[in-house]
């Protein structure tokens, strides 16, 4: 059971992992963790997989057993359910919301994304809940009821969304979109939103079908964007968007169908933002590439590097009061005139927004403004959960002494300056991989990081293999 509380939140394969009676334990152990916080309200928020409806009556009936009241929405993304425990205009009158979803795994998974009394938990935290939970497993009895009735939020979001775009004075005629939601739960959501704005918009796999028919909802993964960008090029769209299956990451593509990856749609919107704001602090994560932070600098932002995951993320922006942040997953977390969490939704409504003001700049032209470099994309080895974290702690030591601690940054992993470029290695928190990027000013500098990389991690486990480049 222990694998399946994981960093940043709670997820296994839902027909065995999941089962009725460990989520009524776990809904019993965060009543108990709210009630101390002082919560006595949560809103359940739930994606459009198979095994999303019976998580959910189980989940409601281990908080109600409690003494916690429900607050369930209909089925939808995950950034819904973050709006509605944000937005305390909704006189929901809590800030507690939990999220069942698989996010961009299999369909056969599914989880828990939690948001407790304002606060997105992750580590200890969710590590508590899961000694909680064994408690409860062990000494409670599971009663399930459903027929619960639900709150509709799509209109009241959609209101916020135009009113917070249209105040700025945007006119989004002659704009078309392509929005590929991958039929997972955002679909519905952004057609209705971008529709508000005024945009003409090209649906593409947005209907709900938890099975994934048409490729699977993640776009991060270049496969994944192919119907996108044939799409956008047929239509003649303005841009493609797309979303993972609940709707908290963007990808998007160019009028000719060229990918903007996480950094560079980060940057495309810190440019934004850099007209009005000065010296904002904008946050982004180890794997993004170093044209990001220099460029960032360049135009009056404080950049700030920082680990990987989306909680932490969330963190950072909240203590360091920076006004964006972004990571090489599509997620990307508004402060600036929205609520500070990720919602892919939103974040497409500002790079619409951001398009219109930089008119007759292309976002082709953008890209080829931005410093030239050679990278790969992220780089996944398989291998042993148990054993990750450990040969990452020993490579961070073996770097230090080969190439000096001023070229390590050891917050997540190492990322390493060497052959006038980088490298990182850290371990995934959500899968049993190991986490490797490459960047330099030519090929030939990224082979020599990619062979450095292999031979100090070959002499730590020989079994290794670091992709080539």
């Amino acid at each position: 059971m222990k694998k399946l509380f994981r960093e940043y939140d709670i997820r296994g394969i839902a027909d065995s992992d999941l089962t009725s009676e460990f989520v009524f334990a776990l809904g019993q152990s965060i009543a108990e963790k709210c009630l101390q916080l002082g919560e006595k309200k949560s809103i359940i928020g739930r994606d459009v997989r198979a095994s999303s409806n019976r998580l959910w009556n189980a989940l409601c009936s281990g908080l109600e057993s409690k003494g916690m009241e429900c607050i369930s929405l209909t089925e939808g993304p995950t950034p819904l359910l973050y709006f509605a425990a944000a937005n305390e205009a909704l006189g929901l009158k809590t800030k507690t919301g939990i999220m069942i979803t698989g996010s961009h795994n299999p369909a056969e998974y599914n989880g828990f994304k939690m948001v407790l009394a304002g606060k997105t938990i992750y580590g200890e935290e969710i590590q508590e809940l899961y000694a909680l939970t064994q408690k409860h497993l062990k000494e409670s009895t599971c009663e399930i009821k459903d027929g619960r009735s639900e709150l509709d939020l799509y209109t009241k979001y959609c209101d916020f969304v135009k009113e917070n775009i249209l105040s700025t004075g945007v006119d989004f005629s002659g704009i078309k979109v392509v929005v590929d939601a991958g039929n997972g739960a955002a679909g519905p959501l952004a057609i209705q939103c971008y529709e508000a704005l005024g945009c003409d918009v090209i649906p593409l796999f947005c209907d709900f079908d938890s099975s994934f028919p048409n490729h699977h909802p993640d776009p991060t993964v270049e496969k994944n964007l192919a119907h996108l960008k044939e799409k956008v090029i047929e239509c003649g769209a303005t841009m493609g968007i797309a979303y993972d299956g609940d709707g908290d990451r963007i990808g998007a593509v160019s009028s000719t169908g060229k990918i903007f990856y996480g950094d560079q749609i980060l940057l495309y919107l810190s440019r934004e933002i850099l007209k009005t704001e000065k010296n904002p602090t904008i946050i982004s994560e180890v794997k993004s590439s170093e044209t990001l932070y220099t460029q960032l600098r360049e135009w009056g932002a404080t950049p700030i590097c920082w680990k990987t995951g989306h909680s932490l993320i969330k963190a950072k922006l909240k203590e360091t009061k920076a006004l964006l942040a972004g990571e090489m997953s599509g997620h990307i977390f508004f402060a600036h005139r929205y609520f500070g969490f990720d919602d892919a939704i939103y974040s497409g409504a500002r790079m619409l927004e951001a398009f219109k003001n930089a008119e007759p700049e292309s976002l082709d032209e953008f890209l080829l403004s931005l410093p030239k470099s050679v990278n790969t994309p992220e780089l996944r080895v398989e291998f042993n959960d148990e054993e990750k974290f450990n040969v990452v702690t020993q490579f961070v030591k073996k770097v230090k002494l080969l190439y000096g601690e001023d070229k390590v940054n050891d917050i997540d992993g190492a990322r390493v300056k060497l052959h006038n470029g980088w490298g990182l290695l850290r371990a995934s928190n959500t899968q049993p991989v190991l986490v490797m990027r490459f960047e330099a000013g030519d090929r030939e500098n990224l082979k020599k990081i990619r062979n450095d990389f292999h031979q100090v991690l070959s002499s730590i486990h020989q079994d290794i293999e670091v992709p080539a480049v």
